[in-house]
C-alpha cells in the first residue's frame, strides 16, 4: 500500500477527534485532511510534474504535519529546510537548493528577505495559516528548466543531522518509507479504529526521527503530541497529562531529566523509554533506570533506513535486565546484519569490532548496505555500536575511537558532557582534543583534566587540549555538532604537540 492509501483512511474514522496536540490545543483529523487536500489542490493547480522537489520550512506545528503528508501524498519530493537558522542562512539554503516551490508558515514568510528572494526566483509560494493554505504565487514565473529536475519515486530528500559535518541531503524512496511505517491501526469488526492514547513527538520534523514518528502515529490512527522544542518541563507535562506508557528521549534529554531531578511519580505511567539518534552511555542508562525504575529501550537507525533497524523490546529487557549494558538491542524482524573486517570484508567473530552491514525491508531487503558505524555482536545476537569508522582519529599510526575517550571523561565527577574531535597535525596526522560541559556548580581546569586523563587513558588517547564550555554546541536534534566543536580549536596552536 502507498503512504496515501495507508494514511487517508485514518482521516475519516472520527474527523472531530484530536490528531495533533500543540500548546494544549488539538488539531482534529478533519482539520488535518482539509489542509492536506488544500495543499494537494494548490500543487495540482501549479501544474507541477510528479516528483517535483517541494521546499518546506519545517516546524513542529500541526499544519506542518499536514504539509508533510500533503506533499508526499501528492507524489512529490519533500525537501525539509531548517527554519531555526538565521534568515540569511535560510535564504542561502533556498538559493542553493534551487527549488521551484516553497511552503512556509505565515510567520516564516516574514523572515527578512525570504519573500523577496522567492519572488525574484519565480517560485510557487504557499503559506500555511492555521488549517488553510494561502497562495502567495500560484505559478512559476520562470521556465521549469531553470529549477532542479523532478526526482520521481523519492518521498523525502531528508536533511541529515549534521553531527559530523555539513548536513547532507539523503533521498528516501517512497517505497522504502512505506516499508518503514510498520505501525497499523487496530481493526474492530473489520474496520480500523483510532488508538486511545496519543504518542509524543519531541524530535524536530526537519529531521527523520520527527517525521518518522509523526507519520508512524498517523498510520496507526494515533494522535501526536507535538512539542515545538524539547524541554524537560514540556516533555514531563505531556507524559503526566496523557499518562503515556511509552515516550522517546535522546541521551541528552535523559541527562537533562536526571539533572533536573524530576520526581519519580511524574513518570509513573511510563512502561519504558525509547532512546536513539546518539550513543547512550551505560552509566547514564543505569542511573536513569535506578532512579525511575523505567527500562530504556535503546535503538539504532539512520536517516537512510527511515527509522530503526535494531532495537530492544520490553520483553527482551525483562529477559536480560542487567547483562547487556550499552547494547542497542537485536535486529528488528526481517532485518539482517553482519559485522565485517574493514580490510578483508570477511565477517568477524562474535564480540569483535568491525563495520556494520545491514539488509533491511526499508531498503528493499535484497542487498547488504555498508554503514559507517563500527559494531560488535555477542553470541546472543545483541549489538553494540562502537563508534564510527569515519570518525576514527589516527594519531601517529595509532587508531583512536573518540567514543571510548568520551565514555571515560564522562565518569569524571565534574563533567556532564564531553566531545572529542580530531585536528589535522603535520607530524602525527591527527590529534585528539576535548570540549567539555561541566555539571551544575562543578569546577575544574584543563590542566586538572589532562592530569586526570593520564591516569585513566592510554597515553596516545589523552587529548592534547581541553576546552571548558558553558554548553556543547548542538544540532536541532540535540546531537553534538562536531564541526562547531572543531571550530573551538585552532590547529596552529598545536603544531608542536
Amino acid at each position: 500500500m502507498s503512504i496515501k492509501e495507508r494514511l487517508y483512511p485514518m482521516f475519516s474514522i472520527a474527523p472531530d477527534a484530536g490528531a495533533v496536540e500543540y500548546n494544549g490545543r488539538w488539531f482534529s483529523w478533519g482539520q488535518l485532511k482539509t489542509l492536506v487536500d488544500a495543499l494537494e489542490s494548490r500543487l495540482a493547480e501549479a501544474a507541477l510534474p510528479a516528483g517535483t522537489p517541494i521546499g518546506l520550512l519545517c516546524r513542529n506545528q500541526p499544519e506542518h504535519v499536514g504539509a508533510v503528508v500533503g506533499v508526499i501524498c501528492a507524489g512529490h519530493c519533500l525537501v525539509p529546510i531548517n527554519p531555526f537558522a538565521a534568515a540569511e542562512k535560510v535564504c542561502a539554503d533556498v538559493v542553493e537548493l534551487n527549488l521551484p516551490v516553497l511552503v512556509a508558515a505565515a510567520g516564516d514568510w516574514q523572515l527578512p528577505g525570504l519573500e523577496e528572494l522567492a519572488r525574484a526566483r519565480g517560485m510557487v509560494m504557499l503559506s500555511l495559516d492555521g488549517s488553510g493554505v494561502t497562495v502567495l504565487e500560484a505559478k512559476l514565473t520562470r521556465p521549469a528548466s531553470e529549477y532542479r529536475e523532478p526526482v520521481c519515486g523519492t518521498a523525502i530528500e531528508m536533511l541529515s543531522s549534521g553531527t559530523t559535518g555539513k548536513p547532507k541531503r539523503i533521498r528516501l524512496a517512497a517505497t522504502n518509507l512505506e516499508r518503514g511505517l510498520v505501525a497499523k491501526p487496530r481493526i474492530v469488526d473489520g474496520k480500523p479504529e483510532l488508538a486511545a492514547k496519543p504518542g509524543l513527538v519531541s524530535a524536530p520534523l526537519v529531521h527523520i526521527s520527527g517525521i518518522f514518528w509523526a507519520l508512524n502515529h498517523m498510520a496507526e490512527g494515533r494522535g501526536s503530541i507535538l512539542l515545538d522544542r524539547f524541554s524537560v518541563a514540556s516533555w514531563v507535562q505531556a507524559v503526566k497529562r496523557h499518562r503515556l506508557r511509552y515516550a522517546g528521549l535522546v541521551p541528552t534529554g535523559i541527562k537533562m531529566l536526571l539533572d533536573a531531578d524530576v520526581p519519580r511519580e511524574d513518570l509513573a505511567s511510563l512502561l519504558a523509554v525509547r532512546s536513539g539518534t546518539a550513543p547512550l552511555a551505560p552509566g547514564l542508562q543505569r542511573a536513569f533506570e535506578q532512579k525511575y525504575g523505567i527500562p530504556i529501550l535503546n535503538q539504532y537507525g539512520a536517516t537512510e533506513f527511515a527509522g530503526a533497524v535494531i532495537g530492544w523490546t520490553l520483553e527482551q529487557r525483562k529477559q536480560y535486565p542487567e547483562s547487556k549494558p550499552g547494547s542497542v538491542g537485536r535486529p528488528l524482524p526481517h532485518v539482517e546484519i553482519k559485522v565485517i573486517d574493514q580490510v578483508s570484508g570477511q565477517p568477524v567473530a562474535a564480540g569483535e569490532t568491525g563495520l556494520l552491514c545491514v539488509k533491511a525491508p526499508q531498503l528493499g531487503g535484497q542487498e547488504w548496505v555498508k554503514t559507517t558505524d563500527l559494531a560488535s555482536v555477542d553470541i546472543h545476537g545483541f549489538v553494540w555500536i562502537r563508534g564510527r569508522a569515519d570518525h576514527a582519529i589516527i594519531r601517529g599510526g595509532f587508531k583512536i575511537v573518540p567514543s571510548e575517550i568520551v565514555d571515560v571523561l564522562e565518569t569524571h565527577p565534574s563533567i556532564r558532557n564531553a566531545s572529542i574531535v580530531g585536528l589535522p597535525h603535520e607530524r602525527l596526522g591527527e590529534i585528539p582534543v576535548a570540549a567539555v560541559e561541566l555539571r551544575p556548580d562543578a569546577s575544574t581546569t584543563p590542566e586538572e583534566l589532562r592530569a586526570w586523563s593520564r591516569t585513566k587513558l592510554t597515553s596516545y588517547f589523552v587529548p592534547v587540549d581541553f576546552k571548558i564550555v558553558a554548553s556543547l554546541p548542538r544540532t536541532p536534534s540535540l546531537k553534538v555538532s562536531e564541526p562547531a566543536v572543531k571550530a573551538l580549536f585552532d590547529p596552529r596552536d598545536y603544531e608542536n604537540a
